[in-house]
C-alpha cells in the first residue's frame, strides 16, 4: 500500500498566547527552524515524500511562503485549510478527499517533537494488514495524557487523563492508519467540549482488536507549553538539529 504523510498543525495554541496571536504556533522556532520542519523531515527520512498539512487559515500564507512546494525539503507538500479548531479527528478528516482506497496514512501532531527514527515504526505498519499502529512513550506523570491498557502486543483500551493510570505509558501524538479511519470518524460522537476527539478514534480500533503499539525510547514532548517549547529548543539546539 502507498503511504501518505499528514501532519495536524491547526488548533488556536492557546497555551503559548501570546506568542501564538499572530502566529500559529507550528511556525514558532525549536532550533534552527520552525516547529513544523521537525515533522516534515522526519516522516521524509521514513521514505514518505507526499505529505499533507492540515492547517488553520491564520497562517496559511506564512506556510506556503516558508515551506512553498516542499522541494526543499524533498517532499512534495500540500496544504488543507481547517475552517474551524473542531478536535484531532475533524482535522483528520478533511484530507480524506485527497486519497485513495489503497494508502494508508502516518500521522503526525505537529507540536510532537521526538527524537527516533519513523522507520522502524513505519516498516512495521507497512508489514500490519489492516487497522491502525500508535507510538507510545514511558512518562513519569501518565495523568496528563492519553494512558492505554495493554494486552500483549495490541492495545485493549485508552483512558483519557485517568486520575489512577494503568501503565506508565501515554500515547503520543503519532498515529498511523488505514482507510478505514474515516468510517470512524463519521461514526464517533462529539465529546462534551464539543470536538471529534481522536482517543475515540483510536479506542474504536482498540475494542475491534486492531490497534498495535510501538515504545518509543528517545527523546519526546509535546511542545504546546511555554515549559516544553522551551525544553524543545534547548534539547534541539544543543544537537544542532533543525
Amino acid at each position: 500500500m502507498a503511504l501518505k504523510g499528514v501532519i495536524l498543525a491547526g488548533g488556536t495554541g492557546s497555551r503559548l498566547f501570546p506568542l501564538t496571536r499572530l502566529m500559529n504556533k507550528h511556525l514558532l522556532p525549536v532550533g534552527r527552524q520552525p516547529m513544523i520542519v521537525h515533522g516534515v523531515m522526519k516522516l521524509r527520512d521514513a521514505g514518505i515524500q507526499d505529505i499533507h498539512i492540515v492547517l488553520s487559515k491564520q497562517s496559511a500564507g506564512m506556510y506556503a511562503d516558508y515551506l512553498g512546494s516542499g522541494a526543499e525539503w524533498g517532499v512534495k507538500l500540500s496544504y488543507i485549510i481547517q475552517e474551524q479548531a473542531s478536535g484531532i479527528a475533524q482535522a483528520l478528516s478533511r484530507v480524506e478527499s485527497f486519497l485513495s482506497d489503497d494508502e494508508k496514512l502516518v500521522v503526525l501532531l505537529g507540536d510532537n517533537l521526538f527524537e527516533d527514527s519513523l522507520l522502524p515504526y513505519v516498516e512495521k505498519f507497512n508489514l500490519q494488514e489492516k487497522g491502525a499502529r500508535v507510538i507510545l512513550k514511558e512518562v513519569t506523570d501518565p495523568r496528563r495524557y492519553g494512558v492505554p491498557k495493554l494486552e500483549g502486543s495490541t492495545i485493549i483500551h485508552i483512558e483519557e487523563k485517568p486520575e489512577h493510570p494503568l501503565s506508565s505509558y501515554c500515547v503520543t501524538g503519532i498515529y498511523m492508519y488505514d482507510m478505514t479511519v474515516f468510517r470512524i470518524i463519521r461514526e464517533i460522537k462529539p465529546s462534551s467540549r464539543g470536538e471529534l476527539e481522536i482517543t475515540d478514534v483510536n479506542n474504536a480500533f482498540a475494542h475491534m482488536g486492531l490497534l498495535s503499539y510501538d515504545i518509543m525510547d528517545g527523546w519526546w514532548t509535546d511542545a504546546g507549553t511555554f515549559e516544553s517549547l522551551k525544553e524543545a529548543d534547548s534539547v534541539l539546539g544543543k544537537r544542532g538539529e533543525q
